[in-house]
């Protein structure tokens, strides 16, 4: 009986819980609003164009705030970052965001930190990522937040050469950006030099509140033995807040690291409204600071779902953990107490414990807190009935 009731109440969730069904792809036809910024920069010294894509529902909530992805490269790039966080979004795992994407002009002169003297590549070329950088704190990113409904949670993310920019960006001003995304960084540049420069910030760093995320394609020789050494440097980092990913495409151009990365990218940046079970620790409060951490990443308040509470503790009863399964349901009761849902889940937490009356108790309350339009009324009252007979026959 108790399997089937697993069952049973499982399915409710499954089938009422449109966090986990298919996406409605019908209304991905919503189409983007960009607009266009033409900036006068005294730091560079040039006109310098942005494209801003705003989400969808940035007209209908004028309340609302949102991250900020700054894509290097130029506005070719957005389509991907939009297709890739459309699926997300549908599916709960990822905000909305606002998307910048800044246009080259010199693009060796202002990505690369160092001026390369290495003869493989182009010699003398680079040296101005610091002035591109003053670009992009003082005059471009006070333009976003101005004009735009932001909140402090910065993405940077670039490939190859920009790519290398990003992990700079981390070093000089780290609480800069939030994340830092580079596709197949060309840290072969000048000798390793980005290399070097980051292996150095990373020993020194005594913590590091971030996220990186790199990847590689095919590159062999130096490239791939340079990048080798850094993301071995990064991936043995102990720093405690540095949230690390890599990626390695073996038969994928360097050209196609941001196509192929890109999911991964932003699908383990962003905290999926389904709390995963790895993030659930023996300390019931875990659920709290998950929540919490998500909030600050979306931008906006997220109580712990019921809906999503219960599927932890719906997972913990599969893995026969009642105990902590129960101070799960009782954890979203706490800040659920009207729910139906969660009430009826706390009383099948106690029913597998062995306290029948406890369980009926809260079934009570859950047919008390329902209306006639709730769908599985008449299971519940079966439930209610099950569970009478059986204290009936303790008593």
């Amino acid at each position: 009986m108790r399997l089937f009731t697993a069952i049973f109440i499982c399915s409710l969730f499954i089938v009422s819980n449109n966090t986990l069904a298919e996406p409605d792809l019908k209304q991905q036809t919503i189409s983007y609003k960009q607009q266009t910024h033409t900036i006068n920069s005294v730091i560079l010294n040039e006109l310098r164009t942005v494209v801003v894509q705003l989400p969808k529902s940035y007209q209908a909530n004028p309340n609302k705030v949102y991250p900020v992805i700054y894509r290097l490269d130029g506005a070719g790039n957005i389509p991907l970052i939009s297709a890739v966080m459309d699926r997300l979004q549908n599916n709960n795992l990822a905000p909305e965001v606002i998307i910048v994407a800044i246009e080259n002009t010199n693009r060796l002169r202002d990505l690369y930190p160092t001026v390369n003297k290495e003869p493989q590549g182009p010699v003398g070329q680079g040296g101005g990522a610091a002035r591109f950088l003053a670009f992009i704190e003082q005059e471009l990113m006070p333009l976003i937040n101005k004009n735009y409904r932001t909140h402090n949670y910065n993405v940077i993310a670039g490939a190859s050469a920009a790519g290398v920019f990003s992990l700079y960006t981390m070093q000089v001003n780290p609480e800069l950006f939030q994340a830092h995304i580079a596709y197949s960084p060309a840290v072969w540049w000048n000798y390793g030099a980005s290399v070097k420069a980051t292996k150095s910030f990373i020993n020194k760093s005594k913590d590091l509140n971030n996220y990186v995320y790199i990847n590689i394609g095919e590159e062999a020789g130096l490239m791939r033995e340079r990048y080798n050494e850094l993301q071995q440097a990064l991936q043995s980092n102990s720093l405690p807040n540095l949230r690390f990913f890599s990626d390695a495409f073996d038969n994928v151009s360097h050209n196609l690291t941001s196509a192929a990365g890109a999911f991964n990218a932003y699908h383990n940046l962003f905290l999926p409204k389904q709390m995963p079970m790895s993030a659930l620790s023996d300390d019931i409060e875990s659920i709290d600071v998950y929540y919490k951490k998500l909030s600050q990443q979306w931008g906006e308040q997220i109580t712990p779902p019921e809906a999503a509470v219960r599927q932890l503790g719906y997972n913990l009863v599969n893995m026969q953990q009642y105990e902590r399964a129960l101070a799960v349901f009782k954890h979203n009761v706490k800040h659920h107490p009207q729910s139906v849902d969660a009430l009826w889940g706390l009383g099948y937490g106690y029913e597998l414990k062995g306290n029948i009356l406890q369980a009926l108790i809260k079934i009570e309350a859950a047919l008390n807190v329902a209306d006639t339009t709730y769908p599985y009324l008449n299971a519940l009252k079966e439930t209610k009935s099950r569970l009478q007979t059986q204290l009936n026959k303790t008593q």
